[in-house]
């Protein structure tokens, strides 16, 4: 009866909705300020709008920030031509508005780059304004969105001194959507990218795609699926994706594609692919020029070769920098780039998966044209719920490394569990590679700084669909809006952006907002806990990854979940110091001699660098087989302490969205108790010992658990 219930809840959850608190405005809501006096004051302050430009992505800047004042102040506000008043926004740049010409700020404006802006308050021929400047239209753009931002947070505008620039210049999402609008590893839908309908019609949500990802200073979108289809790359597609581009040029977002290296054959008709041969560098050029003529400031290649089936320059003995380059040379007089991804392994299982990349990429440092990154997942394996940074990070001096972060929740509960991902990205971002020494922090290595990268970038990998509230979780939206700030700043604290987001998304009621900011920064450790504590990884169910699989031992072996665990009668843990895979070794000192020492090892990685007899005493003074089981134990609880404290806020958070999230964490503690009970009755067939006390029992055998079937999780094949 249960699960008949869960299905009726969740069935509801994604059911198109026309009421107003559906998710669909996610963190633009510009919801009227419910406190009058700060109302009142804001519309003493803030008279009219001045932005003076006849370009598209200045239209698209003027009109959101009337749409914004006018929603959130509650009064109409006027675009004025001329400075009668006190209080008028004056946006733009040097060369479109004279009055910005005329305050002297080139100087301040130097530091700010392209896309960056100022934001200040001055007296201009006695009248006081607000200043949004930029060098380009883009910055005004961004610099809007921020000044809309202040007023949603609620914050003083009476004196205004900020500055932003973006860290990193190229800020994009990579969606795994397909041609036929299925989306791998999506759980929101269909794609949103409706391939029959276009050029022709073209869907509404596009332009508030554009919207939400300009907010938050994204600039880029990969349209389209890694294992990619060479079709997109044909006339027919490409008018298609045009329409797209269309829509996104005036909030400054290009568009990108996949290329399938075996492109030349399948649609071009030619008998090889390989980057060597003439007739397919000639190939690839002509395509890249008939791509620039539909879609003149197309962005450039995303590439996934030589992995998982993907066919790559290596089928024909060539390297991975002789198949970037030769893209690289078809786009570069176009202004292109290629993003070429790490995510390599071939036919051959090595001794240890998260060396491969290194292995592979390292020794082609500094062979890459100029226009290339090497795209590289947050850590060594794929996407887990806790990993090591990445040992390229650091490794690669002369070729520019951009980081891949997931934002739909492949390993994490899809888009069912509650898991806020800003503190996994920001445990990587802040991690100290040591390449430069002590500060040499992944950070700095993705925004240049470190190596002086020529070109940088960050992905992530987009969660997003066509059910109405975009996301699927409503909560899963922070992931979104959390990329993109990271992506602007990659030194931004999970605290600030939780509590950004939650004011414009829910409330900025206090009570209320301490609550759903604790819930949001405790949830990815909760959800370590209960799925793979102490540095276990990997030990999902095969196929969709969504509930725990500890026992899977069929297929290729670094598929398994026992190739990584590696339990026996002595222990758990894969071995990865020196005496065991030398992974360590791939790290600069001295996060090597770290992750070596059992000493100075962090115990939330432990099992992910040593194998581990059960009686090893933890700093708890547990033994690590009374610590998993407590670990996976006190995430089942907190799961339910979730609960307790999101009915806090019943009342001030609207009641379609509580009831959404409320059935969503119903499901989130029945899978939290499967991943519970399923881990630890597998291990305990090697550990042999009792449950330490206090510790559930579980409810039903281990088979219950092997062959239990998930029917109602969104995105997963039945």
């Amino acid at each position: 009866m249960i699960h008949k219930i869960l299905l009726a809840l969740v069935l509801a959850f994604f059911s198109v909705s026309l009421e107003a608190e559906d998710g669909y405005k996610l963190w633009l809501r510009y919801e009227k300020i419910g406190d009058q006096q700060l109302r009142e004051q804001y519309q003493k302050q803030i008279s009219g709008i001045m932005i003076v430009s006849s370009s598209a992505v200045a239209a698209a800047a003027s009109s959101e920030m009337q749409a914004g004042l006018e929603s959130m102040l509650g009064i109409s506000i006027p675009q004025v031509s001329k400075l009668r008043k006190n209080g008028v926004i004056v946006a733009g740049t040097p060369q479109s508005s004279p009055v910005i010409a005329s305050l002297g700020i080139e100087e301040k404006l130097a530091g700010a780059g392209n896309e960056g802006y100022i934001i200040y308050t001055t007296a201009y021929k006695r009248r006081k304004i607000t200043v949004i400047a930029a060098n380009s239209d883009a910055g005004v753009l961004y610099g809007t969105f921020h000044f809309l931002r202040l007023l949603q947070l609620h914050r003083d505008i009476g004196s205004l001194s900020v500055e932003s620039s973006p860290k990193t210049m190229i800020r994009l999402l990579n969606h795994w959507d397909n041609l036929n609008r299925s989306v791998e590893r999506g759980y929101a839908g269909l794609s949103l990218w409706d391939w029959k309908a276009l050029p022709d019609s073209v869907d509404t949500r596009y332009k508030d795609y554009a919207r939400a990802n300009a907010s938050v200073g994204i600039n880029g979108s990969v349209l389209t699926n890694v294992n990619a289809n060479a079709l997109i790359l044909t006339p027919e597609y490409l008018v298609k994706v045009a329409a797209i581009a269309d829509v996104f040029r005036p909030y400054n977002i290009k568009v990108y594609l996949t290329a399938r290296f075996s492109a030349p054959i399948e649609i071009g008709k030619l008998k090889t692919a390989d980057p060597l041969d003439t007739e397919v560098r000639d190939w690839w050029k002509k395509k890249a020029d008939e791509i620039y003529k539909v879609i003149p400031d197309f962005g450039g290649f995303l590439v996934k070769a030589n992995s998982e089936g993907q066919p790559g320059p290596q089928n024909y003995g060539r390297s991975h920098a002789d198949g970037a380059n030769m893209l690289a040379d078809a786009v570069v007089q176009h202004g292109g780039i290629v993003m070429w991804r790490a995510f390599v392994y071939d036919n051959n299982v090595p001794d240890d998966r998260a060396k491969q990349a290194y292995n592979e990429f390292v020794p082609l440092d500094g062979k890459f044209r100029n226009n290339v990154l090497v795209q590289v997942k947050n850590g060594p394996i794929d996407f887990q719920p806790r990993e090591p940074f990445h040992p390229l990070f650091g490794a690669m001096p002369q070729t520019p490394v951009m980081p891949e972060f997931q934002i739909t929740q492949e390993y994490l509960g899809s888009s069912v569990h509650l898991v806020f991902l800003a503190p996994l990205f920001e445990e990587c971002l802040k991690s100290d590679t040591y390449a430069k020494g002590e500060g040499s922090l992944v950070a700095k290595v993705v925004e240049g700084t470190l190596h002086n990268y020529r070109i940088t970038a960050m992905a992530g990998v987009s969660n997003i669909g066509n059910v109405r509230n975009w996301t699927g979780h409503p909560f899963a939206q922070a992931n979104w809006y959390a990329f993109g700030r990271l992506a602007w700043d990659p030194y931004i604290s999970s605290e600030d952006i939780a509590d950004e987001w939650i004011r414009m998304t829910f409330t900025n009621e206090s009570s209320a907002l301490g609550t759903i900011k604790k819930m949001m920064l405790d949830s990815r450790e909760i959800a370590v806990n209960y799925m793979t504590p102490l540095g276990l990884h990997h030990i999902m169910y095969s196929g969709h990854h969504y509930g725990p699989g500890p026992w899977v031992d069929r297929g290729r072996s670094d598929w398994t979940s026992v190739y990584y665990h590696r339990a026996d009668a002595q222990g758990i843990g894969f071995d990865r110091t020196s005496k065991g895979s030398d992974a360590v070794s791939q790290y600069f000192k001295p996060v090597r001699d770290m992750y070596e020492n059992l000493n100075t090892c962090p115990e939330n990685l432990l099992l992910w660098f040593h194998h581990m007899p059960w009686d090893y005493r933890l700093s708890s003074g547990k033994t690590l087989w009374d610590e998993i089981c407590l670990r996976y134990d006190d995430g089942v609880k907190s799961v339910k302490r979730l609960q307790s404290d999101w009915k806090k806020t019943k009342g001030i958070v609207d009641g379609e969205r509580f009831d959404q999230v409320s059935a969503l964490l119903v499901k989130q503690e029945r899978d939290a108790a499967i991943w519970r009970d399923g881990c630890i009755l597998y291990f305990q067939t090697f550990s042999r010992k009792p449950l330490p006390a206090g510790v559930a029992q579980p409810e039903h055998d281990l088979d219950y658990y092997r062959n239990y079937r998930y029917t109602d999780i969104p995105g997963i094949s039945r």
